[in-house]
Formats: C-alpha cells, sequence, structure tokens
C-alpha cells in the first residue's frame, strides 16, 4: 500500500493534548483577522469588477480577462513570494501586499474602461499573490502536521466567511445603490496591516525554534518537490476552472437565462456555491487528518461534475431549484477539496519546503481561476454559456487519476517520519 500519513501516525508529542482546540495554536487569530480583511475586499470586487466593464461597453470576452489579468500577476508574484519572505520577512511582505490588494480598489470608480480596469486589476495581482501564498504556508508552519487538516479547516474559514458575505452582498449593492460604494468597501484589505505585524513577529519567533531545518535544498531537490506537487496542484486546477468561472459570470450567467430578479438570484446563488464551500471547507479538515486527504478526493470531483451538468440543465431548461442544486453541489467540491489538495500538498515535502508547496498549489488555485473564467467568457461568446459549463465538468473528471494516484500513494517515501519530527 502506501506510505502512511502523519495524521494516521501521530508521534507521541502530537497526541499528548488532542482536545485542545485548533484556534489556541499561536498566531492562528492573528493571521485569520488578516485573511478576513485581506480576502474581504478580493471577494467584493471579484464579480463586480467584471460586471463593470461590462457596464462600460466590454463584451463577455473582455469581462474574463479583468479576473485573467488579476490572477495572471498573480501567479507570476507567487513564484517569488518564497524568496521575498526569506529576504524581508513576513510583516514587510504581508504589509506590502495588503496595500497592493486594497488601495487600487479606489481606483476603479474612475474609469469603467477596459485598460485602467485592467491595469488596476494586475497591481491587485500582485497583494493577492503575497497574500495567498503567505497565508498558507504559515498554516503549515505553525500547525503540527497531526492537526494541519484542522488548521487549514479554521484559515479556510478565513477566506470562505469573507466571500460568503461578500461576494453576494456586493452584488446587491451595485444594483440598489451603485458601484462606489462597493468600490470604497474593496479597499478593506488596508484594515489587515496590524495583525499582519502581530502575525510577522509571531511567525519569526516560532521558525527561530531549533526544530526548524537551516539547510537550503539542492536545485535537484527542488524539482522532485514541485513534481510531486503537481499531482494535488492538478486536481486543484480541475475544480477552481469551475468555482472562479462561475464566481466571475454568475449574475451574467443568471441574467443571461431570462430569469427574473437576476440580481437578487444571482446573489441567492453566490450565497449557496460559497456557503456549503466554507462549511465543506471547514468540516473536512478533521476528516482529512482522520481518513487521508487522497481517499476523499475521488468522490467530490465526481460531485462537482454532477453540479455542474446539473447547472447546464438549469440553464436549458430555466428552472431554478437545478440551479441552486448545482450550485451546492459545486461548492460543496470547490470548498473541500481545496482544503484536501492544501493538506495532500504539504505532505509531498518535508516540513522545511511548506513554502514552496503553498507556493505550487497557489499557483494551482489562481490558474485555475483565471483560466476557468477565460475559457468560460470565449466559450459563451462563441456559443453560449451551457456549453461553456458542460466543458468545464469534464474537466474535473479529467483529474480523476491523479486523486486516485494520491489516495494510493499520498506520501512519497521516507517524508512520514521527516515531517513529524
Amino acid at each position: 500500500m502506501s506510505h502512511p500519513s502523519p495524521a494516521q501516525h501521530p508521534q507521541p508529542e502530537q497526541s499528548a493534548q488532542p482536545a485542545e482546540s485548533v484556534w489556541r495554536l499561536p498566531g492562528l487569530l492573528p493571521l485569520v483577522g488578516m485573511t478576513v480583511m485581506g480576502f474581504g475586499g478580493f471577494a467584493t470586487l471579484m464579480s463586480v469588477v467584471p460586471l463593470w466593464v461590462v457596464r462600460g461597453g466590454a463584451t463577455e470576452t473582455g469581462s474574463g480577462l479583468v479576473t485573467s489579468s488579476l490572477l495572471i500577476t498573480t501567479v507570476i508574484t507567487q513564484t517569488f513570494v518564497p524568496r521575498l519572505l526569506r529576504r524581508f520577512g513576513h510583516a514587510v511582505v504581508l504589509s506590502a501586499g495588503l496595500i497592493a490588494l486594497g488601495l487600487p480598489s479606489f481606483g476603479f470608480a474612475l474609469s469603467s474602461d477596459l485598460a485602467p480596469v485592467l491595469a488596476l486589476s494586475a497591481v491587485r495581482g500582485i497583494g493577492f499573490g503575497i497574500l495567498t501564498v503567505t497565508g498558507s504556508a504559515v498554516v503549515a508552519d505553525l500547525a503540527p502536521p497531526a492537526r494541519r487538516g484542522a488548521a487549514i479547516g479554521a484559515y479556510g474559514l478565513g477566506i470562505a466567511v469573507p466571500n460568503l458575505i461578500f461576494l453576494p452582498l456586493s452584488v446587491l449593492v451595485v444594483d440598489a445603490v451603485g458601484f462606489t460604494p462597493v468600490f470604497v468597501a474593496g479597499a478593506m484589505p488596508l484594515l489587515g496591516i496590524p495583525a499582519a505585524v502581530v502575525l510577522g513577529r509571531i511567525v519569526r519567533s516560532h521558525r527561530a525554534a531549533p526544530r526548524q531545518p537551516t539547510t537550503r535544498p539542492s536545485n535537484g531537490r527542488r524539482r522532485q518537490d514541485v513534481l510531486r506537487l503537481m499531482l494535488p496542484a492538478g486536481v486543484l486546477l480541475s475544480v477552481t476552472l469551475a468555482g472562479g468561472a462561475l464566481i466571475t459570470f454568475l449574475p451574467q450567467l443568471v441574467s443571461g437565462a431570462g430569469w427574473p430578479r437576476s440580481g437578487f438570484l444571482a446573489s441567492i446563488g453566490l450565497l449557496v456555491l460559497n456557503g456549503i464551500g466554507a462549511l465543506t471547507r471547514w468540516l473536512i479538515g478533521g476528516v482529512a487528518d482522520r481518513r487521508g486527504a487522497g481517499r476523499l478526493m475521488i468522490p467530490l470531483l465526481v460531485l462537482g461534475a454532477i453540479g455542474m451538468v446539473l447547472l447546464a440543465v438549469s440553464l436549458h431548461r430555466s428552472n431554478v431549484a437545478v440551479l441552486l442544486i448545482g450550485l451546492g453541489l459545486v461548492g460543496c467540491a470547490y470548498g473541500a477539496l481545496q482544503n484536501l489538495t492544501l493538506l495532500s500538498a504539504f505532505q509531498q515535502v518535508d516540513r522545511s519546503r511548506t513554502d514552496t508547496a503553498s507556493a505550487v498549489w497557489n499557483i494551482g488555485f489562481d490558474s485555475g481561476t483565471a483560466i476557468g473564467s477565460t475559457l468560460l467568457g470565449f466559450i459563451a461568446t462563441q456559443a453560449g454559456f451551457v456549453p461553456g459549463v458542460i466543458v468545464l465538468g469534464l474537466l474535473m473528471l479529467a483529474a480523476l487519476p491523479a486523486a486516485w494516484r494520491l489516495a494510493i500513494h499520498p506520501q512519497p517515501p521516507g517524508l512520514a517520519v521527516r515531517n513529524d519530527r
């Protein structure tokens, strides 16, 4: 069979206090607080800025480019974050990232033309790249391996709750009041800077402990790590293709189907998608610590693909109930697989390489979101939203071989012992 995960055979020092709440881990509360502010600003603008450029005359393809512009610079930035953290420290890098993510929000109110909106989105992508890689790497650094699933679940709440609240609320506010209040609220990452400074101090003291390795891996070791990380990143990419496309296009997708009160229905749909996603991302962590991450991925990929089929059926037949059921199933897969693939990514590398695991995982997440929104926008322009939704559902099933491989071999040989030290 496979090499057991740390959760399956915890070391004595990790199991001495199993009942202690994961929220008591040093640094977790400032991490979650900073994450809520950062992702709050991100979620507030995620569906609104593409809608803003459509109001300014852009096509669906141009609307998809808004998300792509943000996430292209996100992915590029993510490749440099581990080096930036080693050179400048967490407090400085995180504070700069929150400024880059929050400050450009004020600029959107000045123009709905595509070019300046794309430029501002690109700047925000730099900040988002810093926030995503650093946040998930810190979780692995602060939590012992046997508690990582639960800690990732808690961190996931800091990501999912802002999506749950601000994604649908921002669309409602645009319909009721207009875009300007939403652009002001999009600057909330600036409020997370104090928590980032506190977190930086905790991480610095934590990494000064003797248990942290000081040797730097060879280039060959880095390449091996990245190759192993392709499996969880590939599974993640398949589900974020669908999730990113739906978050970007759901308001337009619903209005194009001709339903009355489309703005309200889109808000409800985003609430279902992200609400169930938040719940499953949180709850799956403890289950994964006990059962292993890989074996849970397969049914979730199938469930997400079924949800996309139901979504396509609902658009074809204008059935609101089927729409919401489909979004719920996709949300279940979208939320749970984020937790499981991140946990699996940390299992692929030594504990000293969690920054690399975080960077690769986040590149998979944001690449999927960018490609998904662009792909759905392109197919919708050519053939409509229904074929685009079906294609994204099929791409989820294409990740089943990678999930099967992770279920059989959750950890490379030798890493189970090293990670638990």
